[in-house]
């Protein structure tokens, strides 16, 4: 059989490195490429397959949904918006929702929630505290709220309004915002994904819930690679038995149908009147049908148990076999988001993992990136780490 490599497309815009395969199809945490070749499906999309590939119960409620109606508009009511905001309510003990369709767009909107309740309180130039290593977006405010000078360069000048604080550094935040009388909120990853997989700590979620409830400013998290299930909880920051007052969420809400939502608390839920935010596409008919039915498999099959036990199998299977390579650095995340940092860049691991059947991410240069479907059994997860052992012992046996 030929495993010729895709030839990329002269008319799509060069804006990704890609790996040289094209996927075809999908079972379970399996893709196969047009060459027909398998692959172990470790990155799942980006934290966004939730279900995996051809889940038994999805597609059919999806196909359901595309043959009655797919897109209306907001100018009408969309009863599936009612019952999914109605379940992230429930699952956040949270009060409202407004449905986009992508994380950015839902970081976007939180940080026009903090803009606007600035300028309603008279602020004349309302400020964010924001992490360093963050990622929230490409979009000109969020890539601003990023601490990425990588992903900065060729778009300045950025917006301004942000503070930066190291994250889990309560004194830094505590030194830096003494004094600042315009902060409106403090905004962070509960688990920062595309900075390396660095989690806040339970009692950092705590400290700033407590600041901000002392400062009258909003907690906002984005939980878009970390929430719906990842860590083994609904949402990562409920292990510190905290609430925000907002919450992103996209990537794993509707298992790869594109969607983004903020849910608010009673602190931020009515900041935005008719008119000062909207979208054309956001909270479709498709969309709400993929994401409450999302949530009612994650429910029925148990996954967030299956999260927390894979989880911790992995991590385990992992510690064994890598904690004495030459090289290896640290092992960090929770549930089934890992990271496994190298003591040098790693991106062609990516490349080079694919090659062996494995897809992977690299983030941070240097952490091996870990994001398989909340579907991943024991015996995946080993065949992961026994794909992934061989492929990062070469690398590092390789001179700097």
């Amino acid at each position: 059989m030929s495993h010729d490599a895709p030839v990329a497309s002269p008319h799509v815009m060069n804006t990704y490195g890609r790996v040289t395969i094209a996927l075809e199809r999908g079972q379970g945490v399996r893709v196969w490429d047009t060459n027909g070749r398998e692959y172990l499906d470790g990155l799942s999309g980006i934290a966004v397959n939730t279900l995996g590939h051809n889940h038994p119960k999805l597609v059919p409620a999806l196909q359901d949904q595309v043959a009655k109606l797919i897109h209306t508009s907001n100018y009408y009511h969309v009863p599936g918006q009612e019952q999914l905001a109605k379940k992230l309510v429930e699952l956040s003990g949270m009060t409202n929702v407004f449905f986009c369709n992508s994380g950015l767009e839902a970081n976007e909107a939180a940080l026009k929630l903090a803009r606007k309740l600035g300028n309603d309180r008279g602020y004349k130039n309302p400020k964010v505290v924001v992490c360093e290593q963050a990622f929230h977006g490409r979009s000109i405010a969020t890539l601003s709220a990023t601490a990425n000078p990588k992903i900065h360069a060729g778009f300045l000048p950025l917006v301004e309004g942000f503070i930066r604080v190291p994250l889990n550094d309560f004194d830094a935040l505590e030194r830096i915002v003494e004094g600042e009388e315009e902060i409106t909120a403090v905004f962070f990853e509960v688990i920062q994904g595309e900075g390396g997989i660095h989690p806040a700590r339970m009692e950092y979620l705590k400290q700033v819930r407590a600041l901000c409830d002392a400062r009258n400013w909003l907690m906002m998290v984005d939980e878009v690679q970390c929430g719906m299930g990842r860590t083994g909880k609904w949402f990562a920051h409920q292990w510190a038995d905290i609430k925000p007052d907002v919450m992103a969420l996209a990537k794993g809400l509707a298992s790869g149908v594109p969607i983004g939502a903020v849910v608010a608390g009673p602190k931020a839920a009515h900041i935005f009147q008719p008119g000062n935010h909207g979208t054309t596409f956001g909270g479709n008919p498709l969309a709400m049908r993929a994401a409450v039915e999302t949530i009612r498999i994650i429910e029925e099959d148990q996954l967030l148990d299956n999260a927390t036990r894979v989880g911790a199998h992995l991590h385990k299977r992992l510690r064994e076999s890598f904690g004495s390579l030459p090289g290896f650095v640290e092992i960090r995340g929770e549930g089934l988001m890992i990271g496994i940092e190298l003591n040098r860049p790693c991106a062609a691991l990516i490349q080079q993992a694919a090659d062996e059947g494995l897809l992977i991410s690299v983030t941070a240069d240097r952490v091996v990136r870990l994001l398989p479907a909340l579907i991943m059994n024991e015996a995946e997860a080993d065949e992961l780490v026994d794909r992934l052992l061989p492929v990062v012992q070469k690398f590092l046996d390789q001179p700097q």
